[in-house]
């Protein structure tokens, strides 16, 4: 699987169908080789199993066997065959349980119910159906499974290659090396390394089981609770899924949506990502300030020179990336470019080189194509959702229900799309809670007058933003299986710690310059502001400031602060600098009298 995508990338793309065909089948093979069947039975095929491999390709490539005949039909109107009903039917129903093995329940029974109600309440007949669903590039081959064979298998790929090459030890190390020895380093070290991780790996789970492995224990022992401990790993690698240059596999098919490069959408994403990790990183240094943490000694860290000397070269595959898609270059060449220098990358050192050898090579593309299993399956199996929702038009339905619940209010509207995308993301996997949401939610947020871009990145956030809101947290319980805390207080923590994730998205559609979109000076500005405050909500969250430990009332002034400041135009901007002000001017008067009256004390010893 991973060969066939590396020569497609490299040879250029074949008919639509012959790639989306061969991704498919490739991925719906391995699904039913590698993951357990019913009732939890063993991956092991028997005869069973075998039938389903065999059913499962030749369906998936039924089309590319009779691409000419698919090619000059007219869908809609020509009858389909009676093969057309056995291998499209067959299709359906293997996807649909290759999709539980992966994922669970929850996606395979949302498209069971948009199923029916295209058969039912839709309107449509069988063979209409089958025709958008499987004769055509508008249902099961559509963009999603178009973006999963083009971007998707390739970046996970190219992660796979990274991991390996040892770069997850380079991240650790060097976050070490940066900011060990501060306040709570532990955690600004969790936060860093996360963030290094997660634009590689694009998945929550993944980057809290890599590297919270390391950071949630170090950070028990340096002092911090448990429970603060796993949300500071599960906040920190969710956000790995809204950082360029890689973000996760939901970016790629925004920018199909858009039809924009990928390269615009992690501009867009860009400075949004870099509130949100500076919310984290600022509550981590005040949850320290106030509980008295110490850094690690230096002489236990490793030195900043010597990790760059030594592996530093590991970063020049994401360089690479970098510069393609600068370059112009589409995401799919960057990513095989990106893929194929780390070979010579680890050959520029001698440790590196030893590690590296032609087994973890193979290793590395076995683990490309196992990690895209998943991702394939969803995005086929949402693909019927889209199909179905285009063929009825259930999307222009749901922005007029949309519309009518929030009496054409923007903020309301905001609110239920938020929720919407926040109970969606608990049930499905990030890319098909984003693809429901475009179809069913941003038309009506684009009618209200969002950008469509900032829309489709609100959206976005809360289907991310779901691995950390309870109560199903799907990266804070793999936080908590190592931190050992309650679950609840685990998930409360993440919610407190990464509050402004959930603010931020109504920071751009209020002000797309947070987008990068506009003119300079006000994009400037808009940074500036933003910055300052989510850095007042991490302080009033966290009970302490720059100055020492807030009081109550000095939290709601730094709350009331970050609030405004978040709301374009001069005025709040001034407010909020002058709450700002009050809070400095108190606690620096409360720094004086303790001095004074610790010099007092000292004067009457």
């Amino acid at each position: 699987m991973s060969a066939f995508h590396l020569y497609v990338a490299f040879a250029g793309p074949p008919d639509a169908y012959v790639m989306r065909g061969g991704h498919l089948a490739f991925a719906l093979v391995l699904a039913f080789l590698t993951m357990p069947g019913p009732l939890g039975r063993s991956a092991t095929p028997g005869v069973l199993g075998w039938l389903l491999v065999l059913a499962a390709a030749v369906c998936a490539l039924y089309p590319t066997a009779v691409l000419s005949y698919i090619q000059n039909r007219m869908y809609y109107v020509d009858e389909p065959r009676v093969a057309d009903y056995v291998f499209g039917g067959g299709l359906i129903l293997l996807l649909l349980e290759a999709t539980r093995r992966a994922t669970g329940w929850a996606l395979p029974v949302t498209a069971i119910v948009f199923l029916v109600y295209g058969l039912t309440l839709g309107g449509q007949s069988p063979g209409i159906m089958l025709d958008q669903l499987y004769l055509t590039t508008e249902g099961i081959f559509g963009i999603p499974l178009y973006v999963s064979a083009t971007y998707v298998m390739l970046f996970i790929l190219f992660g796979a290659f990274v991991e390996r090459s040892g770069a997850g030890q380079l991240f650790m190390d060097f976050a070490l090396a940066l900011a060990g020895h501060t306040s709570g380093g532990p955690a600004k070290v969790a936060v860093i390394t996360s963030s290094l991780f997660g634009t590689v790996s694009g998945s929550a789970v993944a980057n809290v089981m890599t590297t919270g492995t390391f950071t949630i224990p170090l950070m028990k022992r340096s002092g911090y609770r448990p429970a603060f401990a796993g949300a500071v790993e599960a906040v920190a690698s969710t956000g790995g899924q809204l950082m360029p240059p890689i973000m996760g596999a939901a970016a790629f098919v925004m920018a199909e949506f858009l039809g924009v490069s990928y390269l615009k959408v992690a501009v867009f994403a860009l400075l949004p990502a870099l509130l949100y990790y500076l919310a984290v990183f600022m509550a981590v240094h005040f949850e320290a300030k106030r509980v008295g943490l110490k850094g690690l000694p230096r002489a236990d860290l490793p030195r900043l020179k010597q990790v760059l000397v030594e592996r530093g070269h590991l970063f020049l595959p994401l360089v690479v990336i970098i510069a393609v898609l600068l370059g112009g270059r589409s995401a799919a060449f960057a990513a095989l470019v990106g893929t194929a220098s780390v070979i010579p990358t680890t050959w520029l050192r001698e440790s590196t080189r030893r590690t590296f050898t032609w087994s973890v090579i193979a290793e590395a593309m076995e683990s490309g194509a196992r990690n895209t299993v998943m991702v394939a399956m969803a995005c086929a199996c949402a693909g019927i959702v889209i199909g179905t929702i285009t063929l009825t038009g259930l999307g222009l339905s749901f922005t007029g229900v949309v519309l009518a619940l929030s009496q054409n209010s923007l903020f309301l509207a905001l609110v239920l799309t938020m929720l919407a995308g926040i109970l969606l993301g608990m049930g499905l996997p990030t890319t098909p809670a984003y693809i429901v949401q475009v179809a069913l939610l941003v038309p009506a947020l684009v009618k209200l007058g969002v950008t469509v871009e900032a829309a489709h990145l609100f959206v976005l956030y809360f289907a991310v933003l779901s691995a950390i809101t309870p109560p199903v947290a799907m990266a804070v319980y793999a936080a908590n299986g190592i931190s050992g805390a309650t679950l609840m207080e685990t998930s409360w923590a993440s919610v407190k710690l990464g509050l402004t994730g959930y603010i931020i998205p109504f920071m751009f559609v209020s002000a797309p310059s947070l987008l990068l979109i506009g003119d300079p000076f006000d994009v400037t500005l808009a940074a500036l502001t933003a910055s300052i405050g989510v850095i007042c909500l991490a302080g009033g969250l966290h009970e302490h400031f720059f100055l020492g430990r807030a009081r109550w009332w000095e939290r709601l002034l730094l709350i009331a602060a970050a609030l405004v400041l978040i709301t374009p135009g001069w005025m709040t901007d001034l407010i909020g600098l002058v709450l700002i002000g009050v809070v400095c001017a108190s606690q620096l008067a409360g720094r004086r009298a303790d001095r004074a009256h610790a010099a007092t004390v000292a004067d009457r010893g």
